[in-house]
């Protein structure tokens, strides 16, 4: 039984930039540790596993220590391998069943849409010893699950911001959002997105993220389309819509390689 094994790079058009996932397209079931044991030998912010399943797709993502509910950057890479391989796709809407409820991924011209749950505002009260810890002090804070946003005055802090990864290791936050709004007029806001408690310091570009990111700043701009841009190292622009109750996230995915898994 041999598995196809893709790289991408989300969330950009241009090689080496954007978040890189790995995409194993399964020929048949493997266990769970053996997902996680590929996970960790990738040692990416994400792995994602697809199997056919009820008219769609399983599909799961392992950091390189733990299986999570949500991932953004590697759907949309699961979505460009599919309508890669299976051109025959791209004139209907893949259906993607996950620990997160089925989700949906539409073919946009060398681009794809992902159509995502959006996250509730739940307000928080700043706790003033996260001002050392997060490199900057927040003017805003609001969660929704496991998800924490922090609000900045000015988006030069986000850039600068080098968050206490130790710090941030026992914080009662297992995944740290930190956004300002642009300065740049190409984008309404830019973002940076900490997970260490998953296994990932700093992820690239986090579509998961702008499920929370999109509401908030839709109420903040009083506007329901919205560009970004994620300010890690390597970047990340995503077009953003909220419709009702979803977060429509547009991007495209650069390939850089496929190949065929020996184990």
């Amino acid at each position: 039984m041999t598995h196809k094994l893709f790289q991408l790079d989300a969330f950009t058009s241009e090689p080496f930039r954007g978040n890189p996932a790995a995409v194993c397209l399964l020929a048949g079931p493997e266990s769970k540790d053996w997902m996680q044991a590929l996970a960790t030998e990738m040692n990416l912010s994400e792995t994602a596993f697809l199997l056919p399943e009820n008219g769609g797709w399983r599909l799961r993502w392992f950091t390189p220590t733990m299986e999570v509910d949500l991932c953004g950057h590697a759907t949309l890479a699961s979505a460009m391998v599919l309508f890669e391989i299976h051109p025959s796709l791209r004139t209907q809407s893949l259906n993607f069943h996950t620990r997160s409820g089925d989700l949906r991924a539409c073919w946009m011209g060398e681009a794809v849409e992902l159509d995502f749950p959006a996250m509730p505002l739940q307000t928080l009260a700043i706790n003033p010893k996260w001002i050392d810890i997060l490199g900057f002090e927040p003017i805003d804070g609001v969660f929704s699950g496991d998800y924490y946003l922090f609000e900045a005055t000015n988006s030069e802090f986000i850039r600068a911001a080098k968050p206490v990864m130790s710090d941030l290791m026992r914080l009662p936050m297992p995944e740290i959002i930190i956004t300002a709004k642009s300065d740049v007029p190409a984008y309404d806001f830019i973002s940076r997105f900490f997970a260490p408690q998953l296994g990932v310091a700093e992820d690239p570009v986090t579509g998961s993220a702008h499920c929370l990111l999109t509401p908030y700043w839709a109420k903040k701009l009083g506007k329901l389309e919205l560009n970004a841009y994620q300010a890690s190292a390597r970047g990340g622009e995503l077009h953003l819509h909220l419709v009702e109750e979803r977060v429509h996230i547009t991007g495209a995915a650069k390939f850089i390689f496929e190949a065929d898994l020996l184990v």
